[in-house]
């Protein structure tokens, strides 16, 4: 059959082919299954030293404290294009405080006030007058339950319900900025303490009715909104404090009813 093969091509070339076609070898590709297993073997062994990397996320940091996990980001303007698992978003870049690596990621212990909104304000007005971030706490959920643009019967503002006067004297430009309210309101609490010589019953009595009517009545004024009112705060100081020991932001505030 070779032989038939060779013939019939030197008839069809011209002679100058024809030799080298004789000289082709005949290549028979036979692979058994004992010299595949190797090969195999080899490839396995490859990747298990050199994996090849996952898809690693990224953690976008806001200035809130959350931080969200994206698969991709890219900054268009002022704006970040997230990619997220299973979607996307657009945020400000001025919102977003840092974007970190997976890997340098570090679970740091829950502050006791992650999960209260605000939480970033309440904790730097905390740290800024040295009052317990729990009392803050505690005063704006007794004032207004955390709505930001609330305003009582009597024209107290914004989430620790500043009067226009208390407002303007610290310095506040707009009361229902959350920011700038929970920072005069905790500067007008810590005033208070100082007053008291942190008693904390009198300072909450003052915050309420005013240290006019405090100082008329020497004590606690017997107003049933203000005896209301001391106790929801103290009650739920109090609570905060039980579940959470030796979390406060600040050492000069008491206990309530200490003097």
């Amino acid at each position: 059959m070779r032989l038939n093969t060779i013939t019939t091509l030197r008839r069809s070339f011209p002679g100058n082919v024809a030799p080298r076609l004789q000289r082709l070898p005949s290549l028979r590709l036979r692979v058994s299954a004992r010299e595949v297993r190797p090969f195999f073997l080899l490839l396995a062994l490859f990747f298990f030293t050199f994996p090849i990397p996952a898809a690693r996320a990224e953690y976008v940091v806001l200035k809130s404290g959350q931080r969200l996990i994206v698969t991709g980001y890219q900054l268009v303007g002022d704006t970040y294009k997230l990619t997220l698992n299973g979607g996307s978003a657009e945020l400000p870049a001025s919102e977003v405080v840092a974007i970190e690596p997976e890997e340098v990621f570090r679970s740091e212990p829950r502050p006791a006030f992650a999960d209260i909104p605000y939480g970033n304000f309440i904790a730097a007005a905390a740290k800024h007058h040295s009052v317990d971030a729990d009392l803050i706490i505690s005063v704006i959920t007794a004032e207004s339950k955390f709505n930001p643009k609330a305003i009582s019967r009597k024209n107290a503002r914004g989430l620790m319900q500043l009067l226009p006067q208390t407002a303007t004297r610290l310095g506040v430009k707009n009361v229902f900025d959350p920011e700038e309210n929970i920072e005069a309101g905790t500067k007008y609490l810590r005033e208070l303490l100082d007053r008291y010589n942190n008693d904390l019953t009198l300072t909450l009595a003052a915050y309420n009715a005013g240290p006019q009517r405090v100082e008329l009545y020497k004590s606690v004024p017997p107003f049933r909104e203000t005896l209301s009112y001391v106790r929801r705060v103290q009650k739920t100081y109090t609570t905060r404090k039980a579940s959470s020991p030796g979390l406060s932001s600040s050492g000069r505030t008491s206990a309530p009813g200490s003097s």
